[in-house]
């Protein structure tokens, strides 16, 4: 009789266990999405809006409030943002409550290319096209463009960037041809012929000294070209 009752009390906890998974997946099949969320990284969204975003998972996946959760594929969902052409990343996931949840990191222009066909360089050397809810104030690339010449004046921009007196300062970079590369500055004579890529640390730190000292003196607006293009020297041309 005890074995009959250990088995019959194994049958009752089988099936009660049986059951709640039942239930509980039953209660998850009714469980819908309630919000969409979207977030931009640090609050950034020039280039692309919420609204923008909510069409084009609307274009894919229809109506999302009101939709079961076991119907939503978050990689999927993922792919379709990072395949937006303003996107640089896009993390989707859901919440207890029901709340499906987007952060979206946006590409970041560090330089714009004019002439015949005008597109950003973003902040990891790629073309971006430009918005058209959006103008981004970010160093005007003229002159030569190839291949050879963006990837240099990717670097350049890059090193710009990262000092607060250059990227203050420097509005535009135009191209002479390869490893001929001018600065152009807010003062609207000033023009700094850079040469190549080669060594920009030394070649900005030896204009930073020339700069602060002209300006001490009081003497920038008579210069109309600095040259860098020499090893470990300043050339000044007087205007």
């Amino acid at each position: 009789m005890k074995l009959n009752r250990d088995t019959i009390k194994l049958v009752v906890l089988g099936c009660c266990i049986a059951g709640l998974y039942a239930f509980a997946d039953a209660r998850s099949s009714l469980r819908r999405i309630r919000e969409v969320q979207i977030h931009f990284q640090e609050g950034d969204n020039l280039f692309l809006t919420e609204a923008m975003v909510n069409k084009l998972l609307i274009q894919n996946y229809g109506p999302l409030p009101n939709m079961p959760r076991e119907k939503v594929v978050l990689n999927a969902m993922e792919s379709v943002l990072q395949a937006h052409e303003m996107v640089k990343d896009a993390q989707v996931y859901l919440t207890i409550d029901g709340k499906l949840n987007t952060n979206i990191a946006q590409r970041q222009p560090i330089g714009r290319v004019g002439g015949e066909r005008s597109f950003y360089l973003d902040d990891q050397g790629l073309e971006m096209p430009l918005s058209p809810i959006h103008s981004a104030r970010v160093p005007i690339i003229t002159g030569k463009i190839t291949g050879e010449t963006l990837e240099d004046t990717y670097a350049i921009l890059k090193y710009i960037n990262q000092d607060p007196f250059l990227s203050k300062n420097v509005i535009g970079i135009h191209i002479e041809g390869p490893s001929d590369y001018h600065l152009k500055f807010r003062l609207e004579h000033f023009v700094v012929r850079l040469g190549d890529v080669e060594d920009l640390e030394s070649k900005f730190r030896n204009f930073k000294a020339f700069y602060a000292k002209a300006l001490q003196d009081k003497t920038l607006l008579s210069y109309q070209v600095v040259s860098l293009e020499f090893k470990n020297q300043v050339v000044c041309t007087k205007i």
